[in-house]
């Protein structure tokens, strides 16, 4: 199982890690603001089978 996954912001380009919340269902999405530039990002989470996340994100 993956606790974790990263994604690029597409505000300012930088590598982000997020903890992956596997009690929260399979297919996951959410807004979140990007720790360096604060634009807030669309997170879409979906986890296979075994618990590894598939992470894609866009812009709000």
């Amino acid at each position: 199982m993956q606790d974790e996954a990263k994604y690029i912001c597409d505000g300012c380009g930088e590598e982000i890690v997020i903890p992956i919340d596997l009690s929260a269902g399979v297919s996951q999405d959410y807004v979140e603001d990007c720790p360096v530039c604060c634009r807030p990002n669309v997170i879409h989470v979906d986890l296979d089978a075994d618990g590894m996340a598939n992470v894609w994100t866009e812009r709000e």
